[in-house]
């Protein structure tokens, strides 16, 4: 036997465990030996033959409905009323007694300042609801206990200012009136709860699906497949609806056409919409937000359940499992970073970029994920990083500062390969002299007419004892008499005596060597992008780049190439090393 608060149970009879005036908990083949209770929450555990269980007596989440700035919420036998602004708490009525268990839900009538408490016992053919008009001069000291009108039925919800809809035992919908009677009877098909839906409106929930229901014309205007909705929580203007399973939230528009579905692990126990469109639910030990496009995602932990009532700013204004109101202080800066990107409100992405502290590998994932590398870009500091972004969004520029600072061959040749897809020669140029490909830099002087750096490929290729690079670069250049001395060389002497006395065909000399880059591939640069690069340090990277220079120094002459013999020929020295255009 124990006692916790005003509740005795004993586990004397057999096989059952009974807490006085209250309830019994059966197991026919096992017999109870021992009880306790939590010394702080709500929780009690019995032993018995087969192992135990834990229980609690009553549902603890507080029955409250929420209409402008007021909440209204049930209490220790009160209804009482919240301003969210002032803070003013106040009790308005005194509700019936009679019934030994707490209120389940509650609908509010702001045009008749009138309430429906609807109470569910475990028997459900015992559920009723109450009817109450609320005083409109209140005595918060002693407030009145009005008259209220009661019978039964599952649920009970207002769907116009002077009718309400009763989900009775029969599972058909009674429409009544203000005096509580019938004016209507509407049946519906395998319909086991039914929510609000605007004026004149129901979502009705069956095993599998929710339907929303024209209570007037008595038609289906639309369904879902959803199984198990416990809540239903609309937008301020209607727009949206979130429907809240046990482990689930599927967010719908007003035809109830399924935007996203996010699932969890851990029980959902509330939700409310904030006022920019996102939805704010909690878990039993999160809050979190669900954007309507499914990115999702936690805003804190939590100590406690709480039941989160209306979300305003910074502020989460809730209610916890004693019924006291709350109101708690979150950091609503990552969601609303991604709705200003999925709302293309490219001013406020760059008002957030500049000031909040949006850091980590999960955002720079996120914009990845989402096709904002550009704006990725500017979130990262590791060079490596920032290559790989500025490649994807291609900007040559800042992946060129990341590339000399990492000096890595293989970040090299992925600049190269994405200049030339743009055009830019010059940086391709650069890459290829870092990465030492001789035959793509021969060619691209070929291409771009530069005869006097083939030439000196030729001569590099010749110190290189490169015989086949040396011989392509001489067909490049159209020198006959070097084609001859390396064919010479190379014990081929037969071959430019065929005919000595013969006329070749001389290639065409470039009219005008090509300095410039050809007409750049058109890339595209969002809204922020331009405007970040100009205050950072991506504005004067292009100035880094000397065209002159590049194109004239870093080759030095014949006798600083340093060539020293070693194992397998010649070997370039230190200047051949280095060998890179203006660097």
């Amino acid at each position: 036997q124990t006692i916790h608060g005003q509740v005795f149970f004993s586990a004397s009879l057999p096989s059952s465990i009974a807490s006085t005036g209250v309830q019994t908990f059966r197991r026919d083949h096992d017999r109870f030996w021992v009880l306790a209770a939590h010394p702080n929450l709500n929780l009690f555990a019995a032993g018995h033959d087969g192992g135990m269980i834990v229980f609690k007596l009553e549902r603890e989440r507080p029955a409250y409905a929420v209409h402008g700035n007021m909440l209204y919420y049930v209490k220790d036998r009160f209804l009482r009323q919240l301003d969210f602004n002032s803070s003013k708490d106040v009790a308005v009525m005194q509700l019936r007694s009679g019934s030994k268990f707490p209120v389940f839900n509650m609908s509010y009538n702001p045009a008749e300042n009138a309430v429906l408490l609807c109470t569910r016992p475990s028997n459900l053919e015992n559920s009723t609801y109450d009817l109450y008009t609320i005083p409109k001069d209140a005595d918060s000291q002693n407030p009145d206990a009005p008259e209220g009108k009661r019978s039964s039925g599952l649920t009970a919800v207002w769907v116009a200012r002077n009718r309400f809809a009763v989900l009775d035992r029969m599972h058909s919908i009674l429409i009544k009136n203000l005096k509580n009677e019938i004016t209507k009877k509407v049946q519906v098909p395998n319909c086991d709860e039914i929510f609000y839906a605007g004026t004149g409106n129901l979502l009705l929930r069956d095993a599998d699906s929710i339907t929303l229901f024209d209570v007037q014309q008595k038609r289906t205007l639309a369904s879902v497949k959803m199984s198990k909705v416990k809540y239903v929580i609309w937008s301020a203007d209607m727009s949206h609806v979130a429907l809240l399973a046990k482990h689930a939230i599927m967010i719908c528009n007003r035809k109830l056409e399924s935007l996203c579905n996010i699932h969890e692990n851990i029980r959902v126990k509330s939700g409310a919409w904030d006022e920019s469109g996102v939805f704010i639910y909690t878990t039993s030990n999160h809050i979190k937000y669900a954007v309507t496009t499914g990115d999702h995602g936690i805003i804190r932990t939590l100590d406690l359940p709480i039941y989160v009532t209306r979300v305003k700013g910074n502020n989460v204004y809730c209610l916890d499992r004693e019924c006291r109101p709350r109101v708690l202080t979150i950091d609503p800066t990552e969601f609303k970073f991604k709705l200003a990107l999925i709302n293309r409100k490219y001013d406020e992405v760059l008002h957030m970029v500049r000031n909040a502290k949006l850091v980590g590998q999960s955002i720079i994932a996120y914009l990845q994920r989402k096709g904002y590398p550009e704006v990725a870009l500017h979130f990262v500091k590791d060079e490596k990083t920032r290559f790989s972004l500025a490649l994807e969004c291609g900007n040559i520029e800042i992946a060129l500062e990341a590339a000399k600072a990492l000096d890595d061959k293989n970040c090299w040749e992925k600049l190269g390969e994405v200049a030339l897809l743009q055009g830019n020669h010059q940086i391709v140029e650069m890459c290829y002299q870092r990465t030492k490909n001789f035959d793509k830099l021969s060619f691209l002087y070929l291409i771009t007419g530069n005869l006097e750096k083939l030439r000196k490929m030729m001569r590099i290729a010749e110190i290189r004892k490169d015989m086949s690079g040396h011989y392509q670069n001489a067909l490049y250049l159209g020198d006959i008499a070097e084609r001859v001395r390396i064919l010479k060389n190379c014990g081929q002497s037969k071959i430019p005596e065929i005919d000595p006395n013969a006329r070749l065909l001389q290639p065409p000399a470039p009219i005008m060597p090509l300095d410039t880059n050809w007409p750049l591939l058109t890339v595209s640069k969002g809204f922020f992008e331009g405007a970040i690069a100009s205050k950072g340090k991506g504005g004067a990277l292009a100035a880094d780049i000397d065209i002159d220079t590049v194109g004239t120094e870093g080759w030095g002459e014949d006798a600083e190439l340093q060539l020293d013999e070693g194992e397998g020929g010649a070997r370039l020295g230190c200047q051949l090393e280095k060998f890179s255009l203006g660097f």
